[in-house]
């Protein structure tokens, strides 16, 4: 029989979650990780698999617990309604207080290097299946008559995701939240109707 684990998995992981939010992928060393989490490297590994791996898991959970508001927003009736809560999502996650300012899934990968490639590959993919899953509930509501029928779902998706990319960068210089509401309010009036 295995001794127990001294840990509480999720409040290991979310320490690593808040570390390579803060730090990136690349800053945070396998040391940082293990002080930030109260366990050994051989718990880590036992937990976790290597770092690659348990960077891939505080992605997972940042996905289901910070960018939940990006799956209700598909959900909202209208284009403008899906574009305004995923905006404002966006804006509330990225200046939110208890945690590092902008997105994970920018800061962990702004500065790869070619040994990191899999990661920065990984995020990659991540944004641009954000930007499809958004460009195809555009293609629905221009289906439904939502839009203008000569609008491009997929360019009002990419739109979309430039400008929320954009305040994470923004809001990881400072920005405030009020700051990238008006972001918000300006994105939304050049909005096309139907």
């Amino acid at each position: 029989m295995g001794r127990p684990r001294e840990f509480e998995i999720d409040e290991a992981l979310d320490q690593a979650l808040e570390l390579f939010w803060r730090q990136g992928y690349e800053g945070t060393s396998l040391s940082d990780l293990t002080d930030a989490m109260g366990i050994t490297r051989p718990s880590l590994y036992a937990a976790f698999g290597n770092k690659e791996e348990l960077f891939r898991k505080a992605l997972d959970r940042y996905d289901d617990t910070c960018m939940a508001f990006t799956r209700t927003a598909l959900k909202e009736p209208t284009a403008r309604k899906v574009v305004d809560k995923l905006l404002h999502g966006f804006a509330d996650a990225q200046t939110d207080q208890t945690h590092p300012a902008g997105c994970m899934g920018l800061n962990g990968a702004l500065a790869c290097s070619e040994e990191a490639e899999p990661i920065k590959q990984e995020l990659a993919g991540r944004r641009v299946a954000g930007e499809i899953a958004l460009g195809r509930r555009l293609e629905e509501a221009r289906a439904a008559g939502d839009l203008p029928a000569d609008c491009a779902p997929a360019d009002l998706a990419r739109y979309v995701m430039t400008m929320a990319h954009g305040m994470a960068i923004q809001a990881s210089s400072g920005a405030s939240r009020d700051a990238l509401y008006t972001v918000v309010a300006m994105t939304l009036k050049a909005w096309p109707s139907a």
